[in-house]
C-alpha cells in the first residue's frame, strides 16, 4: 500500500509540471501534501515537515548554488572559461574532450560534495559545448557521471564514510575497491551512454554564455585555470590539514571552518572579483550586474530543488524507508544484493542518495555479522544501490534538467539512465569483487 501511494503521488507530480504546465514548486508542495494526507501523517503536521524540508534542503544548497552562479558568471565574462576551453581543446582535441571532462570530474569529485561539484564544473562544460558547438549532454554527461560515483561510492562523502564507520570496513580497503568499481562505472555511464544521447536537443542555462573575446583580452592561462580551480584546491587543502591537525586545537577548529563550502565559495567568489576582475581591467559594477543576472537566472532552480525538500522530508516523516526496508529484508537474495536493492528502493521513494544509504547501512547491519559479508564489500553495494532510480524526488535530477534546459523526457533517458547504470554496474563489480576475493 505504501508504494502505491507513493507512486501515486509521483504520477500526480509528473501530470501537474509536464500536461499541466504547473511550475514544479507549486507542483511539489501539491505532492507533498496529497503523499501526507495518504501516508498517515497528522494533518498538524503537515506544514511544520513542508516547512523543515525546504529549509533544511535550502540550508545546505542555496549558498552553494547562489555563489557558484556568480563565480561560474566570472568565470565566463572574464574570458577564463574560453581560455580554459581552448587549451583543453588544444591539449586533448574535439575526440577526446569527453575523456578529459571525465578524469577532471572524478578528480574533483573525490573531494567535493557532489552539489558544491556540478555548480562549480557546469560552466566548464557549458564553455566548452558553446565554443565547439557540441552537444551539451553529450559533452557533460562523463564529468556528472564520474562525480556521481565519487559522491555514492568513495569516503570522504558523508554516506560511504558514515557506512564505513557503522559496519565496520576498513577505509583504506574500501577506498581501493570503490576506485576499482568507480572507473568501469564512470566509463560506461559516462563517455559510453553518452555516445546514444548526442542528438538530445538541450539550450542550457544562458546565465553562463559569454560572447568570445579577442586573444589579447583573455586572461592568461594559469591565472584562468587558477581561479577555476581554487575551490578545490582549497577545500583539498583545508581536507587534509584537518587530518593532519589534532582535533580540538583551534588549528583543527580553523581549518574546519574555513575547510565549508560555503566558506570556500565565498572567498573565491571575492578572489575572482580581484584576479579576472581589478586585474584585467574590469569594473566591478560591471561584473556585479552580470552576477545579479545569474543569480535571477538560477532563482527557479532554488526554488524547484526546495520543492523536491518538501516531498522528501514527507517521505522522512511518515517513516516511509524505515517500512519498506523492513520489508524488503526477508528476501531471499545474497546479502550484497539485498543490501544494493534496499538501498535502490529507498532513493527511488525519498529522491537522496545520502538518505538511502544511511537508512540502508542500519537495516542491513545485522546481515553482515550473520552471513559473514565482507564490510568493505558492503559499503559499495549499499552506496552504490542509493545512486540508482534517480527522477523527480531528486533535487539532482532537477539541477540537470533546469541546468541544461531539457524536458522531462530527455532527462529521463540521459540523466535517470546514467545514475542506474552507475548503480548497476556497481553492483556487478561488487558481485564479481566478492566470487575473487
Amino acid at each position: 500500500m505504501t508504494l502505491i501511494c507513493i507512486a501515486l503521488c509521483i504520477v500526480v507530480l509528473v501530470l501537474l509540471i509536464s500536461v499541466f504546465k504547473i511550475h514544479p514548486f507549486p507542483s511539489f508542495l501539491v505532492a507533498s501534501v496529497l503523499a501526507a494526507v495518504l501516508l498517515g501523517l497528522p494533518v498538524e503536521q503537515i506544514a511544520s515537515s513542508l516547512e523543515k524540508g525546504i529549509g533544511d534542503m535550502l540550508s545546505s544548497l542555496v549558498i552553494l548554488i547562489a555563489f557558484g552562479a556568480m563565480f561560474g558568471k566570472i568565470i565566463a565574462v572574464s574570458g577564463a572559461a574560453q581560455r580554459i576551453a581552448t587549451t583543453m581543446m588544444n591539449i586533448v582535441g574535439a575526440k577526446n574532450i569527453q575523456w578529459a571532462m571525465m578524469v577532471v570530474g572524478f578528480i574533483v569529485g573525490i573531494p567535493l560534495f557532489y552539489g558544491v561539484g556540478f555548480v562549480l564544473m557546469v560552466p566548464l562544460i557549458f564553455s566548452v559545448t558553446y565554443k565547439y558547438k557540441l552537444p551539451a549532454v553529450f559533452i557533460g554527461l562523463p564529468m556528472l557521471a564520474a562525480l556521481s560515483v565519487t559522491h555514492g561510492y568513495l569516503p570522504p562523502h558523508p554516506s560511504p564514510s558514515a557506512l564505513v564507520v557503522q559496519f565496520g570496513a576498513n577505509m583504506g580497503l574500501t577506498l581501493l575497491y570503490g576506485f576499482c568499481l568507480a572507473i568501469p562505472a564512470i566509463i560506461v555511464a559516462g563517455p559510453f551512454l553518452a555516445q546514444f544521447l548526442k542528438k538530445i536537443h538541450s539550450e542550457p542555462l544562458k546565465t553562463f554564455i559569454a560572447e568570445d573575446l579577442p586573444e589579447e583580452q583573455l586572461p592568461g592561462v594559469l591565472n584562468s585555470f587558477f581561479t577555476a580551480l581554487l575551490p578545490v584546491i582549497l577545500l583539498i587543502f583545508t581536507t587534509v590539514m584537518q587530518w593532519l591537525t589534532p582535533e580540538g586545537t583551534y588549528l583543527h577548529k580553523l581549518f574546519l571552518f574555513f575547510g565549508s563550502p560555503s566558506i570556500v565559495l565565498m572567498l573565491v567568489f571575492f578572489y575572482a572579483l580581484f584576479s579576472l576582475g581589478i586585474l584585467q581591467g574590469n569594473r566591478i559594477e560591471t561584473i556585479m550586474t552580470s552576477c545579479t543576472i545569474a543569480v535571477k537566472d538560477v532563482a527557479a532552480i532554488i526554488l524547484i530543488i526546495a520543492g523536491s525538500g518538501a516531498l522528501k522530508q514527507i517521505f522522512t516523516d511518515t517513516g516511509v524507508s524505515e517500512d519498506i526496508a523492513s520489508s524488503l529484508q526477508s528476501l531471499p537474495i545474497p546479502p550484497l544484493a539485498l543490501g544494493w536493492f534496499i538501498a535502490a528502493i529507498i532513493r527511488a521513494c525519498v529522491g537522496s542518495a545520502t538518505v538511502a544509504g544511511l537508512t540502508t547501512g542500519s537495516m542491513i547491519l545485522p546481515l553482515i555479522a550473520s552471513t559473514g559479508t565482507d564490510p568493505n564489500l558492503m559499503v559499495l553495494a549499499v552506496g552504490a544501490g542509493s545512486l540508482a532510480f534517480s527522477h523527480v524526488n531528486d533535487s539532482g535530477f532537477w539541477m540537470f534538467k533546469e541546468y541544461f534546459n531539457l524536458s522531462i523526457r530527455d532527462t529521463v533517458l540521459s540523466w535517470s539512465a546514467m545514475e542506474f547504470l552507475v548503480a548497476l554496474v556497481g553492483l556487478v563489480g561488487v558481485l564479481l569483487l566478492n566470487a575473487l576475493i
